[in-house]
């Protein structure tokens, strides 16, 4: 059926319709758009000025703590107490029973690594030829122990 005049009529309303409807939304997102911007640029320059303000307070609270005369006084008594302790621990540590002391440890030392690295060695063969990760002591307990390898550093 062919197409009356007012079915044309009202085709071009509806079509002038929907184009003034997505000029109408094209407008409020604008708007919207506009607005956010705005928003977003205050909020910007808000946190700048913030941000300058803790700074300068911050510099302030330093400034006050560096130019207080009691706590430089303390922190000058803390630094000769400091050098003064360095100074009986060097005189003490020169002591000859202090030197022997340290010697005496440095060879139980030494002594317990090479006993570690020989049960290192055992608890690795035990391992290989039983699969086991303890072994029983003669009073009846029962220890266990882990594998591990490590890269040792060239000499």
């Amino acid at each position: 059926m062919p197409q009356t005049g007012e079915d044309l009529a009202n085709q071009a309303l509806a079509a002038v319709q929907a184009e003034t409807d997505e000029v109408a939304k094209s407008d409020k997102i604008a708007e919207t758009l506009a607005a956010l911007q705005g928003v977003i640029e205050r909020n910007a320059n808000e946190l700048i000025e913030v941000s300058k303000t803790l700074k300068e307070k911050r510099e302030m609270l330093k400034s006050s703590l560096e130019n207080d005369t009691e706590i430089a006084e303390a922190q000058t008594k803390a630094k000769a107490l400091n050098d003064e302790i360095k100074q009986k621990k060097s005189q003490a540590l020169n002591k000859p029973e202090i030197v022997n002391l340290k010697l005496e440890i440095a060879e139980i030392a030494q002594n317990k690594k090479e006993i570690e690295e020989t049960l290192s060695s055992h608890l690795v063969n035990y391992h290989q030829l039983t699969g086991s990760t303890s072994f029983d002591t003669s009073d009846g307990d029962q220890w266990e122990f882990s594998i591990s390898a490590r890269v040792k550093a060239k000499k």
